[in-house]
C-alpha cells in the first residue's frame, strides 16, 4: 500500500531539513568504512594486548585476523531486574560466535541506573544525563578498534538511547540490539496504582504499599507496564535493530536463549567481511526514524522519547522536531491499551499478537515505510513475523497472527482505540510542551483553573497532605528542567493529583520536568521549554494566575499579562552536591533544551 500522505510529507520534510548534517554524517562513516577492519592495521603490541586474555581458539582467530570479531557492549548489573538476565549473555554470545566462525569480546560496560530505585530521590537528578554518559562509555568501549560489528545489551530508560547514540558514533559498524525481555506478569498494574493512591490518602500503611510493589516488581526482566523501557524495546524492533518477534519474550526461557544466539550470528553475518554489509549508520535513516515515531504513537509509548528520539536522530545527522511528532500523531491511530493507558501489561500485548501483528497492520494502512534496511536484510515486512523454537530447538520465524487475540489490548488499524495518536504538542505564551493524552479521559482534555506554584515535588506533596489543594488547580512545578537539576522524573506527583481528580476537581500539571510514560490520567503539560532556569515564562507565574490547558487544540496559555513581571530566580545551589551531583555540573551548564533532546552533545 502507498504510504500515507502525511507520513510521506513529514518524512520528506525531515529529509530536506537534514540534508546537510546527514551528508556530513554519512561522509564521516564512509571514511571509517574505508579503514575497516581497523585491527589489521594495528601495531603488533596493540593487537597482542587486544587478544592477550582470550582463549587459545579466539587468540588464534584474532592473530590471523580473517574471522569477524564481535564487540559486546553490556549494561549488565544485577540491581536492575531488566538487566540482571544479561549476566550470562557474553558466554552465550562467544559460543555462538565461535560456531559461526567468528569471535566475540566484551568490549566494555556502560552504567545503568534504575529510575524505579531513584524515584523521588536526589540520585534521579543524574538519570537523564546518564544517557549521554552511556553514549560516552559505549564510545570508549569501541575505541579499541578491534571489532567488525557490535551487539548491545541494554533495556531500560536512558540505556538504549545512550547505546544508540554511542553506536551511531561508530556508524560504520553493524549493530544488533539484544533484549532481555519483560518479567512475567505480577500484581495487575491498576491494582498497584490503587494501593499507591490509598497510601497517598493515608488509608493504607507502608507495609501494604511495599507488599503491592513487591508483587508487581517480582523477578528478572523489564517492568511490565508500558513506560520508557518497553517503549525502547518496541523502537528497536520497529526500526529493524532487533530480530523479528524478539522484543517481549520472557527471560530465562529456551526461546530467549535461542534469540540471543541467533542475534550474535546475525551481527557476524552483516559485517564488511561478508557480502551483506549493513552498518547501523545506514540502517538508522530518516525513514527508520519516522517508523520509530509511528510505533511510539500507535502504542501510546513514553513521552521521554519526545527527547530521546530527537537526540538519537541528531547523532545520525537527522533533524527531528516536536512539530514532526505532532503532525504524525494526527494520523497515527492508537492501537493498544497497555498500562498506564489500560489494564493490560506488555505480556498481554505480546500474547494478543505483539509486534508482528502491530507492524503488519501499520504497513497495511500505509503508516510505515516498508522500504528500509534492517539487520535481517529485509524491508520492514520481514518484521511481520514472530520468533519460535523449531523442533530441534533452533530459532525459526513464523507469520504473526492475522487477527488480534484480545481486542481489549491490541486492535487493528481499521478499528483503533482512537483515530489519532496519544501525543500532542502544546504551544502558547508559556512556551512549548508535550502532553500524553492516550490515558486522559476526554472530559479532562481542557482544564482552566488557578495556578499553585511549587519548586519541588516535596512542596506539592506537603500542600496536598495539608489539604491546601482541595480545589480546582493547575499545579505548576518549576525549576525541574535540565539546567536546573537534571530534569528528574516527577512520578511522585501522580498519586496526589490523581486523588484530587477522582474527587471531581479540575486538575492539571504544568512543569519543565519529566513524567515519562507513567504520567497516568491527569492532564500533564511536561518538558515545558524554555525552562524556568533559562528565564522561561513559567518562572513568571504566581499563585492564582489563571491557566488554560487545551489538549485538543494544542494550546497552553496563562490568561494573565506577564509582560511586566520579572522571572523568579531560585537558589539551585543544593543541586550541586551530594549523590554525585557535583560531578554533573558540566552537564547542567551545557544541556540543550528539552525540544532539542536535552543533550550535551552538539548536532552532527
Amino acid at each position: 500500500m502507498a504510504v500515507n500522505e502525511t507520513i510521506s510529507a513529514v518524512t520528506e520534510k525531515i529529509i530536506q531539513r537534514s540534508r546537510v548534517p546527514r551528508r556530513r554524517y554519512l561522509d564521516k562513516i564512509d571514511a571509517a568504512i574505508a579503514l575497516t577492519p581497523k585491527r589489521k592495521a594495528l601495531g603488533c603490541a596493540n593487537i597482542a594486548h587486544g587478544f592477550a586474555a582470550c582463549s587459545p581458539h579466539d587468540k588464534n582467530a584474532l592473530r590471523n585476523g580473517n574471522a569477524p570479531n564481535l564487540a559486546i557492549v553490556t549494561a549488565f548489573n544485577d540491581m536492575l531486574s531488566a538487566h540482571q538476565p544479561f549476566e550470562h549473555y557474553p558466554e552465550t554470545i562467544r559460543e555462538a560466535a565461535r560456531a559461526a566462525g567468528g569471535t566475540a569480546q566484551v568490549a566494555g560496560g556502560v552504567p545503568a541506573m534504575c529510575d524505579g530505585v531513584t524515584q523521588g530521590e536526589t540520585g534521579m537528578e543524574l538519570s537523564l544525563f546518564s544517557r549521554d554518559v552511556i553514549a560516552l562509555s559505549a564510545a570508549v568501549a569501541l575505541s579499541h578498534q578491534m571489532f567488525d560489528a557490535a551487539v548491545y545489551l541494554g533495556v531500560c530508560d536512558k540505556i538504549v538511547p545512550g547505546l544508540i547514540i554511542g553506536a551511531l558514533s561508530f556508524g560504520h559498524l553493524p549493530a544488533v540490539f539484544i533484549p532481555a525481555g519483560p518479567m512475567t506478569s505480577g500484581m495487575p498494574n491498576d491494582e498497584k496504582a490503587k494501593i499507591r493512591q490509598l497510601y497517598a490518602e493515608g488509608k493504607v500503611g507502608r507495609g501494604q504499599l511495599l507488599e503491592a510493589e513487591a508483587r508487581s516488581y517480582h523477578g528478572p526482566g523489564t517492568c511490565t507496564f508500558y513506560g520508557t523501557a518497553n517503549s525502547n524495546q518496541m523502537l528497536m524492533e520497529i526500526m529493524g535493530l532487533h530480530l523479528p518477534g524478539s522484543t517481549f519474550v520472557n527471560p530465562g526461557t529456551p526461546l530467549r536463549d535461542a534469540i540471543t544466539r541467533e542475534s550474535a550470528k546475525r551481527a557476524l553475518a552483516i559485517t564488511a567481511l561478508g557480502n551483506d554489509y549493513r552498518p547501523i549508520g545506514r540502517i538508522y535513516d530518516e525513514k527508520a526514524v519516522v517508523n520509530g515515531v509511528v510505533g511510539l504513537l500507535a502504542t501510546g509509548g513514553s513521552t521521554n522519547h519526545t527527547m530521546h528520539l530527537i537526540a538519537m536522530a541528531a547523532a545520525a545527522g537527522i533533524s527531528l522536531t516536536w512539530e514532526d511528532l505532532a503532525q504524525l500523531s494526527r494520523v497515527v491511530p492508537l492501537m493498544t491499551r497497555i498500562y498506564p493507558n489500560g489494564k493490560a501489561d506488555v505480556n498481554h500485548f505480546n500474547a494478543a499478537g505483539g509486534m508482528g501483528f502491530l507492524i503488519r497492520e501499520l504497513l497495511g494502512a500505509g503508516l510505515l515505510h516498508e522500504d528500509v534496511s534492517t539487520i535481517m536484510g529485509t524491508g520492514l515486512s520481514g518484521y511481520t513475523r514472530e520468533a519460535r523454537l523449531g523442533a530441534g530447538g533452533e530459532l525459526v520465524f513464523a507469520d504473526a497472527v492475522t487477527a488480534s487475540q484480545d481486542e481489549a489490548v491490541l486492535r487493528g488499524a481499521a478499528n483503533p482505540f482512537q483515530p489519532a495518536g496519544g501525543l500532542n504538542v502544546l504551544t502558547g505564551n508559556l512556551g512549548t510542551s508535550v502532553i500524553k493524552t492516550s490515558s486522559i479521559p476526554a472530559d479532562r482534555h481542557v482544564i482552566e483553573a488557578p495556578a499553585k506554584v511549587f519548586h519541588s515535588q516535596e512542596e506539592l506533596q506537603a500542600a496536598f497532605k495539608a489539604g491546601e489543594l482541595n480545589r480546582d488547580v493547575v499545579a505548576v512545578v518549576r525549576f525541574q528542567g535540565p539546567k536546573a537539576n537534571g530534569m528528574p522524573e516527577l512520578h511522585r506527583l501522580t498519586p496526589p493529583l490523581a486523588v484530587l481528580q477522582e474527587r471531581g476537581l479540575k486538575v492539571a500539571l504544568v512543569t519543565d520536568g519529566r513524567m515519562s510514560g507513567a504520567s497516568g490520567k491527569v492532564p500533564a503539560a511536561i518538558h515545558l521549554t524554555p525552562e524556568a532556569a533559562d528565564g522561561g515564562p513559567i518562572a513568571k507565574i504566581r499563585d492564582g494566575d489563571l491557566i488554560r490547558l487545551d489538549a485538543d487544540q494544542g494550546t497552553l496559555e496563562v490568561l494573565t499579562d506577564l509582560s511586566a513581571r520579572e522571572a523568579v530566580k531560585a537558589d539551585l545551589s543544593a543541586n550541586n552536591q551530594g549523590t554525585g551531583r557535583e560531578l554533573f555540573q558540566m552537564f547542567r551548564r551545557n544541556a540543550g533544551r528539552a525540544d532539542q533532546g536535552a543533550s550535551i552533545f552538539e548536532a552532527v
